[in-house]
Order: C-alpha cells, then sequence, then structure tokens
C-alpha cells in the first residue's frame, strides 16, 4: 500500500458537480498533456480525467485534485464505487485508488501498456486489457482464495473490455482483429466476430441485446453478441474509431473519431441523431456522457476535458486548436521552434517550475545537472547521473536517441537525424529557457 498523494489546484473549488446545469458548454483545465482518458460517476455526477502527463485529475466542480502515482501516461481511469477509483497507464501498471482511506494498491503483471478497464456488474472483478496481448483479471473483493489471473488468446494487443450484464462473460477486443466472449468460470473463449482491421473500443448494450465496436479503418458496426451477425452499420468516411460512450437511459451511443468528430446514434431507432466536429485538430480520445445524458464530455490532444450539451451541438464550432502553441502550423515557426514543438513541447514546459506536464520544466535548462529539478519524480538512472546540460549533452541527446544515450531513462525514444536541426534547437532552447532577470 502506497500514500496516495492528492494535490488540490488553488483555483477555487465549487464542491456540486459542474454538471448539475444543464445544456451548459463546459471546460476543466489545469492537465499538462493530452487527456487520454475521462469518466463519470453515474451516482454523483463526478469527472475523473486521465492525461499523458502522468496523471489522474478528480474533478470537484471545476477544480482539480490530482492523484499522482503513475510513472507513465495515463491511459484510462474507471469509478469503482463511493470513494474508489482505478487507473492504468504507459507503466503496465493498475493502481486502485481509496479516496476515503487516503491509500492506493498497485496491480503489476502485465508486460505491456494498458489502456482500457472494465468492471464486473458485482463490483467484485477488475479487467485490463493490455498491448502484452493478455486481459488480467483483479479480484477487488477480498476474498483471500482469489487471485489475479492472466486471460491470453488474442494474437496481438488487448484494447478494450467490457463485461456482459450478468457478469458471466468478458468481451474483449484486440489489434488482431477479433472480438472474443471469454467465459468467466473456466477462462475459455470462442471469436465472436473476426473484422479484419484492429478493434480499438466495444460497448454491449442493455442485457447484451446488441454489442459496438469501432475499428482502425473507420467501421461503427452493431451485431449480436450470440451470433455476430451485423446489426447496424453506421461507417463514414473516416477513420480510425478512437473512443466509444454508451447512455442506457437516453438510448444514445457516442463515437469520437481521429479527425475530430463525434457522431451520437440513436440506439432505439439505429440512426444518426448528430454529427459534430468537436475538435478543430487532432482526435477525440476520451468520450463519456453526463450522468443525465444531456452532455457530452470529451478529450483530445489538447490538455482541456469539453463538455458539449448534446441538443445544441450544431450551435458550437470545433473547440480548441488556434490558441494552443503545440497545434501551430509547423510552417509558420522558425525550424528550432519547430523541432521543440515536434519533439519536446507535449512533455515538457519553457516556464518556471512547477509544470503539470509529463516531463520536467526546462527553464534554466543549460548548466543544470541532469535529474535535478526540486520536486519532479526522476527516474533513478537520471536522479544519479553525471550529465549536466550544455550544448554537446543536448545535442548527443537527440543524435543517437534518450534510450541509447541515457538507458533506462523515461523519456520517449526519438531522435533528430540532421545536425542542422538540432543546432537550431539548441540554439532556440538557448533562448527560451534562460531566466528571466527581475526588473
Amino acid at each position: 500500500m502506497r500514500k496516495l498523494l492528492y494535490r488540490l489546484s488553488l483555483c477555487c473549488v465549487a464542491m456540486t458537480p459542474v454538471w448539475a446545469a444543464a445544456q451548459e458548454f463546459t471546460t476543466l483545465k489545469g492537465h499538462g498533456g493530452p487527456i487520454m482518458g475521462v469518466t463519470v460517476d453515474d451516482a454523483t455526477g463526478q469527472v475523473a480525467s486521465a492525461s499523458f502527463d502522468n496523471s489522474v485529475g478528480l474533478w470537484q466542480g471545476r477544480a482539480p485534485l490530482w492523484l499522482e502515482g503513475h510513472d507513465a501516461a495515463v491511459n484510462t481511469v474507471l469509478f469503482l464505487g463511493a470513494d474508489r477509483l482505478a487507473s492504468a497507464g504507459d507503466d503496465f501498471t493498475v493502481i486502485l485508488w481509496d479516496r476515503a482511506a487516503g491509500g492506493s494498491t498497485h496491480l503489476t503483471g502485465h508486460k505491456g501498456k494498458i489502456v482500457d478497464l472494465a468492471l464486473s456488474p458485482d463490483g467484485a472483478w477488475l479487467a485490463s486489457a493490455s498491448w502484452d496481448g493478455t486481459i488480467g483479471l483483479w479480484p477487488l473483493s477480498g476474498d483471500a482464495g482469489e487471485t489475479a489471473r492472466f486471460l491470453s488468446g488474442h494474437e496481438a494487443g488487448v484494447n478494450a473490455v467490457a463485461f456482459s450484464a450478468d457478469g458471466a462473460r468478458l468481451y474483449s477486443a484486440s489489434t488482431d482483429g477479433t472480438i472474443r466472449i471469454w467465459d468467466m468460470t473456466d477462462d475459455s473463449s470462442r471469436i465472436l466476430t473476426d473484422q479484419g482491421f484492429g478493434v480499438n473500443r466495444i460497448v454491449p448494450g442493455p442485457e447484451d441485446a446488441w454489442l459496438a465496436y469501432g475499428a482502425v479503418d473507420g467501421v461503427t458496426r452493431v451485431i449480436d453478441t450470440q451470433t455476430g451477425d451485423q446489426l447496424a452499420d453506421f461507417s463514414l468516411d473516416r477513420r480510425p474509431i478512437l473512443a466509444l460512450a454508451h447512455h442506457p437511459e437516453t438510448h444514445r451511443l457516442a463515437v469520437g473519431d481521429g479527425h475530430g468528430y463525434i457522431m451520437i446514434i440513436d440506439t432505439d431507432q439505429w440512426r444518426i441523431l448528430r454529427d459534430f466536429r468537436a475538435m478543430r485538430r487532432g482526435p477525440v480520445w476520451a468520450l463519456d456522457f453526463s450522468a443525465n445524458g444531456r452532455n457530452i464530455l470529451a478529450g483530445g490532444i489538447e490538455d482541456i476535458v469539453y463538455s458539449w450539451p448534446i441538443a445544441l451541438l450544431d450551435e458550437f464550432d470545433p473547440a480548441g486548436g488556434e490558441q494552443r502553441s503545440f497545434l501551430r502550423d509547423p510552417e509558420d515557426m522558425p525550424n528550432g521552434e519547430r523541432q521543440f514543438m515536434r519533439k519536446c513541447s507535449i512533455c515538457h514546459a519553457l516556464t518556471p517550475p512547477p509544470s503539470r506536464k509529463a516531463g520536467p520544466s526546462l527553464y534554466g535548462l543549460f548548466g543544470r545537472k541532469a535529474g535535478s529539478v526540486p520536486g519532479y519524480p526522476y527516474s533513478e538512472i537520471l536522479t544519479g547521473s553525471d550529465i549536466v546540460w550544455s550544448d554537446d549533452t543536448i545535442d548527443a541527446l537527440f543524435d543517437i536517441g534518450p534510450d541509447h544515450y541515457i538507458p533506462g531513462s523515461r523519456m520517449p525514444m526519438q531522435r533528430i537525424t540532421a545536425p542542422g536541426d538540432r543546432q537550431d534547437l539548441i540554439a532556440y532552447l538557448r533562448r527560451a529557457t534562460a531566466p528571466q532577470k527581475e526588473n
């Protein structure tokens, strides 16, 4: 059991859920990186978000309570009931957060990033989908006789999991193009459908009357959960499908894609109600309905969670894009700044710390020893490093790549192969990270 780290932002805290007022456009700001997941507690209306900045945001009104514990990007978050959440990410770890007890439990065993979570209807099991090709089943009941187990059968990474309404079966979707059904009593499985293209997301309907899935080729289809026969097809000329959400009470299914659109489908009549350009640039990675079903919440490449009133979607322009520095047209930037925006800006700020981004602030970079920004949770390899950041060390870092220059660090594996591009980046960083003199 690790101590749970909560950090409350300095902005005002409105303790009532932000979604109490219907049909209002709302934004939740505070993350330091793209939004990878969003979920709403149906009982309270509270929102939780997962971000590339390694954090989970638990929103008290519009003020975030930060849950810190992951060592890499957080891809998914899920409410488990009163005062409990689960999250998972690129660090191969599931974390159970207990807000009442003020603690967290780390569940390990996967050998690849975890991209989806599902809770059984009785709350006894948590399922995790991993790119290591397995499904993790984690006991939550506290029964000493139950242990975690891993289901193997897919031929590639698992992208999504969902329990049947009675909890007796588990659905899973994979990059191998198949959707499988698993029997929870003996862990056996069968292929429900073989899409051919990778399946990213699945959502079962009420009482398993249907199952919707979204694939990398832009397919959004609905199939029978017993036979796999197709019931409906909503494929448009966009790809891939990256997010699905279902609100049973309003009979609506939401679909988010790589072109930034959100499609709202009526599951009674199987017809498209709305097809809305939600994001000015970039994909829709995160999607959920408000508790009352009147708003759709979404996130993507920006560090903001957006909420649109569904009834008024046609009145809104796409969100974001113009004001975010990392989404500016690269042709409008000098080459050094362009290299920074492409390689560094998602993870690193240029302003003085603290920063909510996944990496440490680069403010005052030159002449600074690696691993020395106060308060940042560096990997051990960087904390004990003798590297001092200079023209030569930055050039070497991007010449051979962080994975070779500092083996074992959490820095992404990337290179800048052209010497001129590296020199332009270094010149830009010298100007942009220089400490500002006080007047």
